[in-house]
C-alpha cells in the first residue's frame, strides 16, 4: 500500500481562497478548459495535460484570458491527471510532473495579476468505476488523487478542486485523497441525469454524503451537466439541502450543445450566462464560473453582471424557465420536495432497469465535450 507524507499544514488565515471567501460576497471562477483549447488546435482524444509541457503558453493565454475577464479562481489544466487517465496516452509516469506544471503555470498567472487570485487544482474522475459495481478499490482510488493533490500542492495550487463526480464511493475516495496535501477542498457533481448524477445521487443526498467527509467540505455545488437552467436549479435544490452556512458552487455550460459540422458547439449567449450568474448567485451560489463552452467573452459578461447585481430573492421556477429554459421534471419534483426516484421519473421511464451497465464518463466536463478517451475539462 502507498504511504504518502503530507504537506505541512498551512495557515489558512493566509490562504487565498479561504480569505477571498472570507472577504467577498461572491467569487467568479473560470470557464472552460477543453473547450477553449479546442478552439486552439486540441484535437479528439488528445491529452491536454500533455499540453502543460508541450504548448505551455497556450494554457498561460487560456488563464490570462480569464483573469483579465475578471476571474477570481482559475482552474488548472489537470482535469485527468490521475494515473489512471494518464495511463491512456502512456503518460502515468509522468503525473507528478504534468500536475506540478499545470498548477505553476496557474500560479504565474495569478501571481502576476495585481490582486488576489485563487489556484484551484483541477481533479477529474479516475475514468474507473468504483467497487462494489467495478474493479477499482477505495484504497486505490484514494492513492491515485493523493498523489494527484500532492503535485497540484508542490505547484502552488490554494485549493484542490473535485469536479465533476457522479459516485458516493469516487467522491469520498477523491476527499480523502485530497486531504493529504493539507488544503482546502471543493467538490462539485455533476447532476445531468433528471436532476441526479449518473450514478443516482441528488442534491438532496448530496447534502447528507457531506456531512459525512472528512475533512469537510470548503464548498461543494454542481458543475456541468444540461444547460444553465438546470444548474440553477440545482443550486436551489442544494441549498435547501444543505442549509445557508454551506458555501455553494456553480458551475454551468454554456447553453445547450449541439453538434455542428463535425464539433461540439454551445449555443449560450453573454446574455444568457449574464442571467445565469444573477440567477445562480440569487439561488444560494457564492462562487459562479462557467463550464463547457464557457470562453472568456461569456465569463466578462458574468462579471460584469455580477458587479452590478444586488443579491434578491431566490429566482421561482418559473423565473428559472422562463429565463433560462425548461428544466427536468426530476429536478422539479425534487424543487417541490419529492426525493424519490419514482417521483422524478418522466412519464414511461423504466425505474427498473439499473445504472451499473452504462459506460461512465471518462473526465471532462461533459460527455458532449467529446474528446474521445481524453475529454478534457470543459
Amino acid at each position: 500500500m502507498t504511504t504518502f507524507v503530507s504537506s505541512p499544514v498551512q495557515d489558512t488565515s493566509s490562504n487565498r481562497f479561504t480569505h477571498l471567501l472570507a472577504t467577498r460576497p461572491w467569487l467568479l471562477a473560470d470557464g472552460a478548459t477543453g473547450s477553449n483549447l479546442f478552439d486552439v488546435g486540441l484535437m479528439s482524444g488528445d491529452a491536454p495535460e500533455l499540453w502543460n509541457t508541450e504548448h505551455p503558453e497556450r494554457i498561460t493565454k487560456l488563464h490570462q484570458d480569464f483573469v483579465d475577464a475578471g476571474a477570481d479562481i482559475i482552474l488548472t489544466n489537470s482535469f485527468g491527471g490521475t494515473v489512471y487517465r494518464l495511463k491512456l496516452h502512456n503518460a502515468q509516469g509522468r503525473m507528478a510532473e504534468l500536475n506540478t506544471q499545470a498548477a505553476q503555470i496557474a500560479r504565474q498567472v495569478a501571481d502576476a495579476s495585481g490582486r488576489t487570485v485563487a489556484v484551484a487544482g483541477s481533479m477529474g474522475p479516475t475514468g474507473e468505476i468504483m467497487e462494489p459495481i467495478g474493479p477499482l478499490s477505495f484504497e486505490q482510488a484514494k492513492a491515485a488523487f493523493a498523489e494527484q493533490a500532492l503535485a497540484l500542492a508542490a505547484g502552488g495550487a490554494d485549493v484542490l478542486w473535485i469536479e465533476t463526480m457522479s459516485s458516493r464511493e469516487e467522491v469520498e475516495a477523491a476527499v480523502a485523497g485530497a486531504a493529504v496535501a493539507n488544503l482546502p477542498i471543493v467538490c462539485t457533481l455533476s447532476f445531468d441525469t433528471n436532476g441526479r448524477t449518473m450514478m443516482g445521487i441528488s442534491p438532496s443526498d448530496f447534502s447528507g454524503i457531506e456531512k459525512t467527509l472528512s475533512p469537510r467540505l470548503a464548498a461543494c455545488g454542481t458543475n456541468c451537466g444540461v444547460g444553465a437552467s438546470e444548474v440553477v436549479a440545482c443550486i436551489h435544490n442544494l441549498a435547501e439541502a444543505m442549509g445557508p452556512e454551506v458555501v455553494l458552487v456553480a458551475k454551468g455550460n454554456c447553453g445547450i450543445p449541439q453538434y455542428v459540422d463535425g464539433a461540439i458547439c454551445y449555443n449560450g449567449t453573454p446574455e444568457i450566462m449574464a442571467n445565469y450568474a444573477r440567477m445562480a448567485l440569487d439561488a444560494g451560489a457564492r462562487i459562479i464560473g462557467g463550464c463547457c463552452g464557457t470562453s472568456a467573452k461569456h465569463l466578462r459578461a458574468m462579471r460584469e453582471a455580477l458587479d452590478a447585481h444586488t443579491k434578491g430573492a431566490s429566482p421561482t421556477l418559473e423565473a428559472i424557465v422562463s429565463t433560462l429554459g425548461e428544466v427536468s421534471t426530476g429536478a422539479r419534483a425534487q424543487w417541490g420536495g419529492e426525493q424519490s426516484r419514482l417521483g422524478g421519473a418522466a412519464p414511461g421511464a423504466n425505474l427498473a432497469r439499473g445504472r451499473g451497465g452504462r459506460s461512465r464518463r471518462s473526465g471532462g466536463e461533459g460527455a458532449a465535450d467529446g474528446a474521445g478517451d481524453a475529454t478534457p475539462q470543459g
